[in-house]
């Protein structure tokens, strides 16, 4: 007799998509992964792929559990790849024990994964004034009435700390000392390319003691 579990481990397994829109080569990509991100971050806007900025933001806290969560990047150039968050939230802690994370992008619709891995610390306060004043004023005042990941006993409890912060800072809220821009500078930037019979596509750029980019093929 088959349970339901069974049968929905089944259907999971039967779960498949042999991927076969594009490939990818060595002398496909740029000579630095920032130049070949923002090709296929382009494309990936192209294609009207929803929320194409989403990536996984993956960082391990003081008692070496990894945890991953879903952030929205905000800029990318050749410094490195840059999100804005509250820095007393569980990823601003983990970041304070281990400043080192991993990003990782998937544009499901173009069968493709970038993973992105390196260094972590905070941009500038002016840098981050900068972006939060270009925030929607709901976003701000959202950023201030929350504190991030602490424990709440209801929504209206939270909508009342936002109708306080309303109240209080009207149309112009300062931004919190506790809320600002993280940076990832890269070392290792790993592109990959769903191909058919699982036999996909995937170029490591590493980066080397003089600050240039090593591109190697790496097996599926």
């Amino acid at each position: 007799m088959i349970t339901h579990n069974q049968q929905a481990d089944k259907s999971i397994a039967d779960l498949r998509i042999d991927y076969s829109q594009a490939s990818l080569s060595e002398t496909d990509t740029a000579a630095d992964p920032v130049t070949q991100f923002g090709k296929w971050f382009a494309e990936a806007i192209h294609a009207e792929i929803p929320e194409p900025n989403a990536m996984s933001l993956a960082t391990v806290g003081s008692n070496g559990r990894p945890s991953s969560r879903i952030v929205l990047i905000k800029q990318i150039d050749e410094t490195g790849f840059t999100w804005f968050t509250n820095f007393e939230s569980r990823k601003g802690h983990d970041l304070e024990q281990h400043p080192y994370g991993a990003l990782l992008f998937h544009w499901v619709a173009l069968e493709r994964q970038v993973r992105i891995e390196g260094r972590v610390a905070k941009i500038s306060h002016e840098e981050s004034d900068a972006y939060f004043n270009t925030r929607p004023l709901c976003s701000r005042l959202g950023t201030i009435a929350s504190a991030q990941s602490e424990i709440i006993a209801s929504r209206e409890l939270l909508e009342a700390e936002y109708a306080k912060a309303e109240q209080k800072f009207g149309n112009n809220p300062p931004r919190p000392k506790h809320w600002g821009g993280y940076r990832l500078f890269p070392d290792t930037v790993e592109f990959w390319q769903g191909r058919r019979s699982r036999l996909h596509d995937r170029i490591l750029y590493t980066l080397d003691a003089n600050g240039g980019w090593l591109r190697q093929r790496l097996q599926p």
